[in-house]
């Protein structure tokens, strides 16, 4: 019987969105990350001039889902708000977010690694700028 669904674009891509988030969810939430959460601290390292706005953009988070998440990042220790200019605030990362960024970092990069390896090696290069491709 012939996969008629896995010939189409759109529906092999969101298969595949789904295997890789949830297996991406499996490991953060081993650390006790979500990736919303994940995605927020590797967004801000190194940075001191990213608003809340500004992050949930980049990161397609709606506003109202904005304000719980960096609470519950600003509970845990993990990031500060801090004056940018007379009305706004920065995101920035505590001495306790930079190293939950290092055993984030490691987690992910071994992930990301295992997934280029079960895509054969001669699609690798052309990967990435086709998914960017499609959503940008």
């Amino acid at each position: 019987m012939t996969d008629l669904l896995g010939q189409l674009p759109g529906y092999a891509l969101r298969r595949a969105a789904n295997a890789v988030m949830g297996e991406l969810g499996d490991l953060l939430g081993d650390q006790g990350f979500r990736i919303t959460e994940a995605a927020v601290l590797l967004l801000v390292q190194d940075r001191s001039d990213l608003t809340s706005s500004q992050i949930g953009k980049t990161l397609d988070i709606q506003r109202a889902n904005m304000v719980p998440l960096l609470n519950r990042l600003e509970a845990a220790g993990w990031i500060r708000r801090e004056p940018l200019d007379g009305k706004s605030l920065a995101i920035v990362l505590t001495a306790e977010g930079s190293g939950k960024v290092a055993e984030l970092a490691e987690v992910i990069e071994a992930f990301e690694r295992k997934l280029l390896d079960r895509v054969p090696a001669e699609h690798r290069d052309h990967l990435l700028p086709a998914l960017n491709a499609i959503w940008r």
